[in-house]
């Protein structure tokens, strides 16, 4: 990722000196660092209170509840996971996303993932559970837009939550996509 950003930045350095418009060039940097702090400590914030959130439900037992409701679920997915901690992190990482808490939602996968990982019997390799853990968090079924709407009404939308249908029915069809593939790839490839 390291290479694909110096590439970007050298070709765009260049492609400015090339069609002569450095001075664009260099607003354009000066402003956009400007509105990424701007737009950084927002996001921090929401960041901040839904974390905190979540340590509470942590603390109140909510999580504990929440995934005796999602185990249904989660046993459909993960046919071979026992472990309470793993399934605890998945079922709040899962809740996260449902509530389009992105930002809030990776603490909670990388604790799950990690928790994973040590359950794993082969330690560089993941395994079919940390595979399809990978797929349900990037295909992350949205009910709500947390994050993407607040993002629009920053940006001046008129109606930041129109993305709302669109958006649960593509994450619907690639968490199906995703989850179905994993079950028939770990059967083509055994």
């Amino acid at each position: 990722m390291n290479y694909i950003w110096v590439i970007m930045i050298v070709f765009s350095f260049l492609s400015a000196i090339a069609t002569k418009n450095m001075n664009n060039l260099s607003s354009a940097v000066l402003s956009s660092g400007s509105s990424a702090v701007t737009l950084a400590l927002k996001l921090l914030g929401i960041i901040c209170f839904w974390n905190g959130l979540i340590q509470i439900a942590e603390k109140s037992g909510l999580t504990k509840k929440l995934c005796k409701l999602l185990y249904p679920v989660l046993k459909l997915l993960f046919p071979t996971l026992k472990d309470e901690e793993a399934l605890e992190a998945i079922a709040m990482n899962m809740t996260a996303n449902l509530l389009g808490l992105d930002n809030a939602a990776t603490p909670l996968g990388l604790k799950a993932m990690k928790r994973l990982k040590d359950l794993s019997p082969q330690n560089n390799i993941a395994d079919d559970n940390m595979v399809r853990f990978v797929v349900i968090n990037t295909a992350a079924l949205h009910i709500v837009s947390t994050t993407v709407a607040l993002l629009r009404q920053e940006y001046g939308s008129n109606a930041p939550t129109e993305i709302i249908f669109p958006a649960i029915l593509t994450s619907i069809i690639a968490l199906s996509s995703g989850v179905f593939m994993t079950f028939i790839l770990k059967k083509v490839f055994r």
